[in-house]
């Protein structure tokens, strides 16, 4: 059955049960009681909550009784973007909401990674934890507004770090110990830390990596930097010599033991958090979040679309360096028990996380697409080897999940498991489109847009589409938008990102259909669109149409214009070790392209690379390698310090005088 085929076939359904006890329901039923409005269904809901979107925003605060110091004068003040003002008035903190109530009978973190072997905390060692450090902080003379920046791994005490950063108002900020020296500058010299919290080192597929060295000259070049937190993580007693003002994390637990925690209320739009755009072209862009903002948008998604109860033990594979990690964190503000895996989810092969899931009785497991698709490329068969019982759903994202994707996770892990495909982005630090316990699972398509998310798809005139595809758009604000950039003045890298195309409303960048039944599909970047014979299609479909051809690992493809309506379009394909790339290879590829996709998308030549160059979160680099496969020096296509493998890219910079041959023969 090919991938176009499959496409749109039912695979699960929400029992009545589940219906019955998602909190979805329970909002709905609120809704009525309280606000005297009814829906009967999941797509009714969605239109009013981005029709009514004051009213829609209100109810969920007060749906999740928000805890504010002072009243909101108004909802929202100004329904534009930019700029919009939420809940102007409010004094709010987000750390606050997490400890609101006492828990016990859960742990709060379940942790594991390839140097630690399992453990836990529990609510009151976590809370404990997070007024030692954030006594650490004041002690410091950390101030609201003041930022901190950690340099460390996905593991419990980055985790105590920000919840303590955040208790008192100061600003978070997190980069991966992976990225190399030059990311990690540009990111966080433009924010200014007066804090740094760093591991020593990391281990990842069996490997150690010592971080003392480039820790050493991060510290050079931040001037601001008041003291350096060390978290001894490789070593148990790491050397130290050279690093300037530092502190070990122990001795600061030991010496606060017992500080109370106390949370300083803050403006509901006060910085929380700076991510980062993947900074593939120019310095990352500084995006910063609210409070508020943030607090809002994931207690919905945690506990709505997603489902999230006191008894769910949440994971998702990230690192810190990735807009996940902070999805993660904010599952405690459910009430769920947290998972954090730290190392290579493929070492020693694709089954590492399943047994994670078994240990840890996991009940939501998240991951990439990428993930799932190497899983089932290497015949990991999970449901036959593992104790799943526990597992009750599977998120994807990262990039579109294939049909075989889909099929994979009902074939091999359970037949009966909510599979809820996400699309969002580290803008708003969000799913805008994604799961909902309400909605029917179709293969290759993400259940709904999520409550209040105004997603829809535009032509490139404007106009709104069903059933085909088009620009992916935001016609409505959003608390999560981001408050600003950080030193973007008047605001204009933030409007050049997201305004440009359409006036006052928010462009994402990736192609989408929505369906008629309110479902979507992601196609990919719409910045690396395939457009033949004036026909656009988006990447994805053609990495779709090669998931079931088991020679083929990774694929990229580009369209490089070479004259006035002609182009060239090379495929580049990783293949299993000792596998070659055969004429009959070539031949199912390109019969598997024409037959799930289009015979227009058939690429002109096909070559095989051993590697194909991902930004630090994993991303393809099709925009970057199509300038350069078009005359761009490989410096100016790209930022050398966002990519995870630069080398990568020198088949590309050598590849130009073999495509000046091909498309003279193809032109």
């Amino acid at each position: 059955m090919t991938a176009e085929r499959m496409e749109g076939r039912l695979l699960w359904q929400p029992s009545k049960e589940i219906r019955k006890n998602a909190n979805m329901t329970k909002f709905m039923t609120w809704l009525r009681e309280m606000r005297g409005l009814h829906f009967d269904t999941y797509e009714k809901l969605w239109e009013w909550s981005v029709s009514d979107i004051e009213g829609f925003w209100s109810a969920v605060w007060s749906f999740f009784e928000i805890t504010s110091h002072t009243p909101y004068e108004a909802v929202l003040s100004g329904r534009k973007m930019p700029g919009a003002h939420w809940f102007e008035g409010a004094s709010v903190n987000y750390a606050e909401h997490i400890f609101r109530s006492e828990r016990t009978g859960q742990p709060a973190v379940i942790y594991q990674s390839e140097i630690r072997p399992q453990g836990k905390l529990d609510w009151s060692e976590l809370k404990k934890n997070t007024a030692a450090i954030a006594q650490y902080f004041v002690s410091a003379g950390v101030k609201r507004g003041d930022r901190i920046a950690a340099y460390a791994s996905n593991i419990h005490e980055t985790l105590t770090a920000f919840l303590a950063c955040a208790s008192i108002g100061a600003v978070w900020s997190s980069c991966a110990p992976e990225f190399g020296l030059m990311s990690v500058i540009d990111r966080f010299k433009q924010i200014e830390p007066k804090i740094l919290i760093v591991v020593d080192g990391y281990r990842y597929g069996g490997k150690d990596f010592d971080r003392v060295e480039i820790v050493k000259k991060i510290q050079a070049e931040l001037s601001t930097l008041e003291g350096t937190i060390v978290i001894p993580y490789l070593h148990e007693q790491p050397l130290l010599d050279g690093l300037a003002k530092t502190v070990l994390w122990s001795e600061l637990i030991e010496r606060h033991r017992g500080a109370s925690l106390a949370f300083e209320p803050v403006p509901f739009e006060h910085p929380l958090w700076i991510l980062y755009s993947s900074g593939t072209t120019g310095k990352p862009k500084p995006i910063v979040q609210s409070h508020g903002g943030i607090l809002l948008e994931q207690l919905k998604l945690g506990a709505l679309q997603n489902d999230l109860k006191e008894d769910d033990r949440f994971f998702w594979y990230t690192t810190t360096g990735w807009m996940m990690w902070n999805v993660v964190v904010s599952a405690l503000l459910s009430g769920s028990t947290v998972l954090l895996y730290d190392g290579n989810p493929s070492y020693p092969n694709e089954e590492t996380l399943w047994k994670f899931a078994e240990a840890t009785k996991m009940t939501v497991f998240g991951t990439s697409a990428s993930y799932i698709t190497a899983c089932m490329k290497s015949s990991v068969n999970p449901k036959e080897k593992y104790n799943l019982s526990h597992l009750r759903s599977l998120g994807s994202t990262g990039s579109p999940l294939p049909v075989s994707g889909f099929e994979w996770v009902y074939d091999h892990v359970k037949d009966d498991i909510w599979l809820f495909s996400t699309s969002g982005g580290t803008d708003l630090c969000t799913a805008f489109v994604g799961g909902s316990p309400l909605l029917p699972v179709y293969a290759g398509e993400l259940q709904a847009r999520a409550l209040g998310a105004a997603v829809k798809a535009f032509s490139e005139d404007g106009i709104e589409q069903i059933d085909e595809i088009g620009e992916l758009v935001i016609t409505e604000p959003m608390p999560s938008m981001p408050i600003y950039f950080w030193n973007d003045e008047n605001n204009e890298r933030y409007k050049a990102s997201y305004f440009d195309v359409y006036p006052g409303i928010w462009r994402h960048g990736d192609f989408i259909k929505i369906t008629s039944r309110g479902s979507a599909i992601i196609y990919g970047r719409s910045d690396a669109t395939i457009n033949r014979g004036g026909i656009r299609m988006g990447t994805s479909e053609i990495y779709s149409s090669l998931e079931n051809i088991p020679e083929v690992l990774d694929s990229l493809v580009v369209e490089i214009p070479i004259s006035s309506g002609q182009s060239y379009m090379p495929l580049f394909i990783v293949l299993k070790e000792g596998a070659e790339l055969t004429e009959d290879v070539k031949k199912r590829v390109n019969g598997a392209i024409r037959q799930s996709a289009s015979p227009r998308y058939v690429p002109n030549d096909i070559f095989r690379v051993h590697e194909l160059p991902k930004t630090l979160s994993g991303k393809k680099l099709e925009v970057p390698i199509k300038k350069i496969l078009m005359g761009t020096a490989i410096e100016q296509a790209v930022n050398l310090g966002s990519l995870a493998n630069p080398d990568a890219l020198s088949y590309f910079g050598e590849f130009k005088e073999t495509l000046r041959k091909n498309t003279e023969k193809n032109g």
